[in-house]
């Protein structure tokens, strides 16, 4: 295995030369399709439409959307011209986006309208009010100086903001030369992408991307996998989240494989899309997986072309391993990594024996170094010693954006990333995981930060104290758990604190559960105990004859 010297448009450029007439990108619930070679046209156009909004080398370009064509299409773009791809979760509410929009520094926003609950149009005019005074490309916002313009992905025409079809006519009468000139200056190691994740001090943070991290942790993954442009992916993850963007999407651009993609997850497209498609590979967190094989319709569709896939995000059942290894054919794969490792740390391979798929995240990617250090001495662990998973190589991010110091407190002084997961690596090179450091959620494979959510409920009036918790979840893994102390002589219920949380931030990080507490369980130095709270809710649950799910 090799590591390749190459931008994201180089990679494009490559298969739209070597293989012009293979599909690429494939919406098989619409029949819409793209050849290498159509898909890199498009693009093309795009970019230069970019450019003739005056997006340039280093600009931030934010996408606000589901899995539509134009993510895609949007990324490469931002890749030929050198501008930075920055992902916002779909789930994200007014303040989430605005706080995104202004740390990043945006100077371009790329939405749809939005999901069931969420208008995307309404929450950007209230965050840029200018958008219907002032004539586009010419918006200037006290609040967000750096912003400059709005795309609107979609047939209808909104004041202030231009639209996808605009763009790429903007592009298609631009000189093609220009492109080439802004290509040049694109260099694998420089930043391509921006994902946000949140962090323990609340705030979330701007993990800066590459390149050259991103492509060929894609390649490695798909190696792993023993891809080739033979292979059809089923691609049903968010693409705003680096299981979709990195381990499917530079999976198959490295291996010139054809991606078909499910614009919002329903398992009976995800079923009928690899019936048609005949895809060989599916990638999902276990409620896809769940959701796909218990569908009433599953035995209609015919998964004989399956041979692998991942599944990632939380904690994977053996039983569900075996059964989508039985019922649909798969050679399934762990991935373990953090965004700030492009993702990929670990991976089981498809020929490992199911015991090792199923018990362990595998061995580390090549190029990479993998260790386990003691927490408490920052010794190196002997096997089957548990520490902190830490890694260093190829993958790790540039850094966060314009936070020094959360950088190099991720970051040691030899260069290796602590993940703050604890885990153990076993006499055979296999890692597992088994527990956690920091102070985090994995609810149905979305990171949630307690602190988040605690600095937000600290605005209802009427709470004292408040602890954020995860509740064990058959479904989910984890549900976020909200302990509440009030003031004197204050009275509050649930649906107070839901209505405070609705609207305002992402549906997942809404507490489900929500308990109103005298006092908290603290250690002998005062400090709160929160592994008990998880304890405390359960046995509260039990007490009001709920059976968490």
């Amino acid at each position: 295995m090799q590591l390749f010297d190459r931008t994201l448009g180089d990679w494009l450029e490559h298969w739209a030369e070597i293989t012009p007439d293979k599909e690429y990108i494939v919406y098989s619930d619409r029949d819409l399709r793209f050849t290498w070679k159509q898909f890199n046209k498009r693009v093309d156009e795009m970019a230069l439409g970019f450019m003739a909004l005056g997006v340039k080398k280093g600009d931030h370009v934010g996408i606000w959307a589901q899995n539509v064509p134009e993510w895609l299409t949007y990324m490469y773009a931002c890749a030929k011209i050198g501008a930075v791809y920055v992902t916002v979760n779909t789930n994200y509410k007014q303040s989430e986006l605005e706080f995104l929009v202004e740390n990043s520094d945006m100077n371009t926003l790329c939405i749809t309208d939005g999901t069931w609950d969420s208008d995307y149009v309404a929450m950007t005019y209230e965050m840029l009010p200018e958008l219907k005074t002032e004539q586009r490309g010419q918006l200037h916002s006290e609040r967000f100086p750096q912003m400059r313009n709005v795309i609107y992905i979609g047939q209808e025409k909104y004041r202030g903001m231009y639209a996808s079809a605009e763009l790429q006519l903007l592009g298609s009468n631009m000189d093609g030369q220009m492109l080439e000139d802004a290509k040049k200056l694109v260099k694998p190691d420089d930043i391509m992408m921006m994902q946000y994740t949140s962090g323990t001090t609340g705030f979330p943070k701007g993990v800066m991307l590459t390149h050259y991290g991103l492509a060929n942790n894609g390649y490695l993954t798909g190696e792993h996998m023993k891809f080739t442009n033979n292979d059809s992916l089923c691609v049903c993850v968010p693409l705003f989240h680096c299981f979709g963007v990195t381990l499917a999407t530079m999976n198959c651009l490295t291996h010139g494989c054809a991606e078909v993609i499910v614009e919002r997850f329903d398992p009976l497209v995800v079923l009928a899309s690899i019936h048609k498609e005949k895809c060989t590979a599916l990638y999902g967190v276990p409620t896809m997986f769940i959701a796909e094989l218990n569908h009433p319709m599953f035995e209609m569709f015919n998964m004989s072309t399956l041979r692998t896939g991942i599944m990632a995000g939380s904690l994977c059942p053996v039983e569900l391993m075996r059964r989508v290894n039985e019922k649909m054919f798969m050679n399934v794969t762990s991935v373990y990594g953090l965004t700030e490792t492009s993702p990929g740390m670990t991976q089981t391979r498809i020929d490992d024996p199911f015991e090792v798929r199923c018990q362990t995240v595998g061995s580390p990617y090549e190029f990479t170094e993998v260790k386990i250090f003691n927490p408490e001495t920052g010794e190196e662990c002997a096997d089957n010693e548990q520490g902190e998973i830490c890694c260093r190589g190829y993958l790790l991010m540039k850094g966060y954006y314009k936070n020094p110091e959360a950088t190099a407190e991720a970051i040691d002084k030899d260069g290796y990333l602590h993940s703050g997961d604890l885990g153990i690596k076993d006499e055979n090179g296999n890692y597992r995981i088994t527990g956690r450091i920091k102070d985090m959620i994995i609810r149905g494979g979305e990171n949630v930060y307690p602190r988040e959510i605690e600095e937000y409920l600290y605005h209802l009036e009427g709470i004292k104290d408040v602890q954020v918790a995860g509740i064990t979840s058959e479904k989910y893994g984890e549900e976020v758990g909200a302990f509440i102390i009030l003031h004197d002589g204050v009275q509050m219920d649930d649906d107070t604190v839901r209505e405070f949380c609705r609207g305002k931030i992402a549906r997942h990080k809404i507490p489900k559960y929500i308990f109103f507490i005298k006092e908290f369980p603290l250690t002998g130095s005062g400090k709160i105990q929160k592994f008990k709270l998880r304890d405390i809710g359960l046995g509260l649950l039990k007490e009001q004859g709920i059976q968490p799910v």
